[in-house]
């Protein structure tokens, strides 16, 4: 069943307006790109994905984002954010940085990784940096935001790293939620969903294995095929996080399967906890 048909259909309204649109990192596929950039873009489109989350590679189109924004329009496809570094605005390449990123409709920029995440000697600047990049793209038309990893979740001042930005920063300051990485550090991805409501405007959807622990079950690293409860976790994007997009990253290929195959099985997880959901509100 194709769950944008069904969700038009529910209950007589528009249910698709409740459900977040679905995305993909790209690093997911990063050596594909490499091989065949608008091959692989163009397969992404056709396995169902609504948009892309850049992360530094756009192939043949380096220095021409007005073209990369035309081939995605062929496609189909909408930039649901990007992963940035810090040195693409400082003063050397703010500007082309800035336009780049209009132009191809990346509104939602977001740091990646930095370190002094959970540097208690560095902490404090490193939300300096945080505050003064929002503060400046925000005049630009930009949201930015930070993506976490397990480490932001180590204690620091009777909570954690991650509970310190979030309260050091402004609430339109997106906390782009990795919930694998959350689950993998031991925690509740929706505990910290519900903890900060509207901030995770775009979640990253990832399997992964608590870790520390045995595996009896043979659980995988793919959407569905693990131990966080999804439905759960979409129910509470929707009604706490304002999450607008649902961003895959595949980072592990469980059985030998290639990173197309493994993002696709997580994509078809993905989908049917969608039209679970789309069916429970008939």
């Amino acid at each position: 069943m194709n769950k944008h048909v069904k969700a038009e259909q529910v209950g007589g309204r528009s249910a698709r307006g409740l459900l977040p649109k679905q995305s993909v990192q790209l690093c997911s596929v990063k050596t594909e790109l490499s091989e065949d950039f608008v091959g692989t873009l163009t397969t992404l489109a056709a396995m169902g994905f609504e948009g892309v989350e850049f992360a530094g590679e756009f192939g043949p189109y380096v220095d021409s984002p007005i073209g990369l924004k035309t081939m995605l329009d062929c496609l189909g496809l909408e930039v649901s954010g990007a992963h940035i570094q810090l040195s693409q605005f400082d003063d050397a390449h703010f500007e082309q940085s800035v336009a780049f990123y209009q132009a191809i409709g990346a509104e939602v920029l977001i740091l990646p990784w930095d370190e002094r995440a959970w540097d208690k000697t560095k902490f404090n600047e490193f939300i300096d940096e945080l505050n003064t990049l929002e503060k400046t793209l925000e005049a630009y038309g930009f949201k930015t935001g930070f993506h976490n990893h397990q480490h932001e979740f180590n204690q620091y001042q009777g909570s954690t790293f991650w509970d310190h930005i979030a309260q050091m920063t402004q609430d339109s300051f997106i906390l782009q939620l990795d919930v694998g990485w959350v689950t993998y550090a031991g925690q509740d991805p929706i505990k910290y969903i519900k903890k900060y409501p509207g901030r995770t405007v775009t979640t990253h959807y990832k399997a992964k294995l608590p870790k520390e622990g045995e595996n009896p079950l043979g659980l995988k690293p793919l959407i569905g095929e693990d131990i966080t409860d999804w439905l759960a976790l979409l129910k509470a994007n929707i009604a706490v996080g304002g999450t607008q997009w649902l961003v895959i990253e595949q980072d592990e290929r469980p059985d030998g399967l290639t990173s197309l195959e493994a993002l696709r099985a997580s994509k078809i997880g993905l989908d049917k906890v969608m039209q679970a959901l789309s069916l429970s509100l008939i």
